[in-house]
């Protein structure tokens, strides 16, 4: 079996487009969530969102003309994608048809959707678009990344709402792993700050209602009430670990395992007993050897929702054992990016390699007030400095999807 490193990252986000701006924000406990700019909410119950700043598609290489034939969730991934092609120099180091993309989107091009609909109730369908197809179907990152670098191997976009990008990088550890790429560009893209979406989720009582940014992302603390919607994307190069040793590249973290599960149980609810996560997390932690002795930082789903946090404090305990699960080191960064959806596992994972590149873990902010049914070690509001030597990266998705992914330090 091969051994599979992350050779490069590239990340758009509500607190830094690139890698750097992100993580350095997240240490220093700023968060992206404020006020909805993108349209009117005076009719709206949610009143703030997590969205992307200063974005310019300009700025990572997309020309105009491309920009306009692509929905916003693709230009973000295109971006990412770029900082993370750039930055691992993978071009020109494999054969084409050994180069993958997984990229996915848990929704794909809503805001696209949603114009092109308006566009036939008002104007006739001989208005509508001829790339709105193109546009809108949620594979459609993969494609444009693919064909921007001429990746000609494995290219499996995945859909598993908000676990969408924890298993677009799983499954391209694996492809790696068994021998099917020498190198996957692989993560996640969501752009749905959109009124539809926001009314959706508002209905649905999964979003917090609070008008206050400091009080409205609060995984793990009594008073959360549900999450922010973010939005964003994240890319990893996955390299093959003997291929990036011969070209002297740097690598990030080694990824040594993956779980892949579902509850079975209900369509947005994860199961009362955590039965699927705690699963999910037993597979990658065997997988990958065992936990060692040293520290582990664990980046947790933690989206700020009453039944996730407490089910998910459940998991750990029930995978780990409770008393190794208190010797964890836990962090949600969704305090601080909102739920990025499909694009969130990518971004946890770049948190992840960071924290064991770097030796530094980020907080959960506004943790104020801990719930006593979420009664683990979950950093709060400053960051540690503290050498872990492997990372977990939980991602829980509405249908009951799981995937845990599992990463150790570079020596």
């Amino acid at each position: 079996m091969n051994r599979v490193v992350i050779t490069g990252m590239g990340v758009i986000s509500p607190v830094g487009n690139s890698t750097e701006a992100f993580f350095s924000n997240l240490l220093a406990g700023r968060s992206g969530i404020c006020p909805i700019s993108r349209f009117d909410t005076t009719e709206y119950k949610v009143k703030l969102a997590a969205e992307v700043q200063g974005f310019q598609p300009e700025d990572f290489g997309i020309e105009k003309g491309l920009a306009r034939r692509c929905d916003l969730f693709t230009q973000y991934a295109l971006a990412a994608a770029e900082q993370a092609v750039q930055e691992s120099g993978i071009l020109g180091t494999v054969p084409e048809n050994r180069l993958g993309v997984y990229v996915g989107s848990g929704i794909g091009g809503m805001e696209t959707f949603v114009n092109e609909a308006y566009k036939l109730r008002d104007r006739g369908p001989g208005r509508v678009s001829p790339f709105f197809v193109p546009m809108m179907i949620g594979n459609i990152a993969s494609g444009n990344i693919a064909i921007r670098y001429g990746a000609k191997g494995p290219c499996l976009p995945v859909v598993t709402a908000c676990a969408t990008s924890s298993h677009a990088v799983g499954e391209a550890f694996r492809a790696i792993k068994h021998g099917y790429a020498d190198a996957i560009l692989a993560g996640g893209a969501e752009a749905t700050v959109t009124p539809l979406a926001i009314a959706g989720f508002t209905n649905l009582k999964a979003l917090s209602e609070s008008e206050d940014p400091e009080c409205a992302s609060l995984p793990f603390d009594a008073r959360r009430k549900g999450f922010v919607l973010g939005e964003g994307a994240g890319v990893l190069v996955l390299e093959e670990y003997e291929h990036a040793r011969a070209r002297g590249a740097k690598m990030y973290a080694e990824l040594v395992g993956y779980g892949n599960t579902c509850d079975a149980h209900h369509i947005t609810a994860p199961h009362p007993e955590g039965e699927g996560g705690m699963e999910a997390v037993r597979l990658a932690v065997e997988e990958a050897g065992g936990l060692p002795d040293a520290s582990v930082y664990v980046n947790a789903h933690g989206t700020g929702t009453p039944l996730n946090d407490k089910v998910e404090t459940l998991v750990l305990k029930r995978a780990l054992g409770e008393e190794r699960a208190r010797e964890m080191l836990i962090s949600s960064t969704k305090s601080m990016t909102g739920h990025m959806l499909g694009a969130a596992g990518a971004v946890e994972a770049v948190v992840c390699a960071k924290a064991l590149e770097t030796g530094e873990l980020p907080p959960t902010i506004h943790l104020d007030c801990p719930d006593p049914e979420c009664d683990l070690n979950y950093l709060p509001n400053q960051a540690l400095h503290c050498q872990a030597e492997m990372a977990l990266s939980l991602s829980l998705g509405f249908g009951g999807h799981n995937a845990v992914i599992a990463m150790r330090r570079i020596a």
